[in-house]
């Protein structure tokens, strides 16, 4: 029995949960592959690939210039359907057994200096009201929670806890952590609900993070507030919501945070995921070793 992409797919959406965008990335995977299998080998049916076609297919995205980055997730999606499919039809071969990924060149995480973080947060930088309250909380909470966009724009106002100076963060898969803040980022958060109260003249509830006109925030907004607060500190090319992520990251590395501690505030599923900060780290201790040693 064929297993489509669509069974799939609303497994992804139902049982684990994916976010729209991922389910999307999923799905152009699986149909650019079907596409290929139906123009190069008049087949249908994807879970009639085999290991060579697969092979063929990803070769040809590196001739196309496509990113191993980008490969690599293209063979994971593959990855993914193939278990569900097995687990579906016990008598299905599994061809990614026999495919492994492309080695990826090792890029550092790109992040701002501690002391471009001090200029961005300082006050004077922030206009009066809620506007400038809310674009300073949104920077301190990616700079001191280390979380993503998605969890940030997802963020309720329940999920705070003024008390205790702790968050609720919903992750991916609707994995929950529950973070801590320090006391200056709640006192922001304090005074961003004020604020927030006055402007649209009702009790804050639902989303923590809202436009201008009340609305709940969306990537690109958050994508263009950032660029535009960090182009103010940093001449670094990338300036997303994921560099203050990244240093976040490296900045509690560089102060000898534990990387497991560093590891459950992220949110990350492994600790392989969160030990490539450590090379961030690794450059820092190099560049004072050549500095200071009279040898170097």
């Amino acid at each position: 029995m064929a297993v489509s992409t669509d069974h799939f797919l609303d497994y992804l959406k139902r049982e684990k949960r994916y976010s729209a965008h991922t389910i999307l990335a999923y799905e152009t995977d699986l149909r650019q592959f079907t596409d290929y299998l139906s123009d190069q080998y008049g087949i249908d049916e994807i879970s009639l690939a085999t290991a060579p076609m697969i092979r063929s297919w990803f070769a040809g995205a590196m001739q196309q210039g496509i990113s191993r980055t980008s490969i690599n997730r293209k063979l994971s999606t593959l990855k993914s359907f193939f278990r569900y499919a097995g687990r579906r039809d016990a008598a299905l071969q599994n061809p990614m057994e026999k495919v492994g990924s492309i080695k990826k060149n090792k890029v550092l995480p790109v992040f701002v200096e501690e002391e471009g973080m001090d200029r961005l947060l300082d006050r004077s930088v922030f206009e009066p009201g809620f506007v400038g309250q809310r674009d300073r909380l949104i920077l301190e909470m990616l700079y001191t929670t280390g979380m993503r966009l998605a969890e940030l724009i997802g963020l309720q106002h329940h999920d705070f806890d003024t008390e205790k100076n702790t968050i609720k963060i919903t992750g991916k898969g609707a994995k929950q952590r529950i973070v801590p803040v320090i006391q200056e980022v709640s006192d922001h958060y304090t005074d961003y609900c004020r604020e927030k109260e006055k402007e649209f003249a009702m009790p804050v509830s639902g989303p923590v993070f809202v436009t201008n006109k009340g609305s709940k925030i969306y990537p690109k907004f958050v994508y263009r507030l950032v660029n535009d607060y960090l182009s103010k500190v940093t001449s670094r090319s990338r300036k997303s919501p994921h560099v203050l992520r990244h240093t976040f990251a490296t900045h509690m590395l560089n102060r000898g945070a534990d990387l497991n501690a560093i590891k459950e505030i992220m949110g990350h599923a492994s600790l392989a995921a969160t030990q490539v900060y450590t090379h961030n780290s690794i450059e820092k201790i190099k560049n004072v070793y050549k500095q200071a040693h009279p040898k170097a």
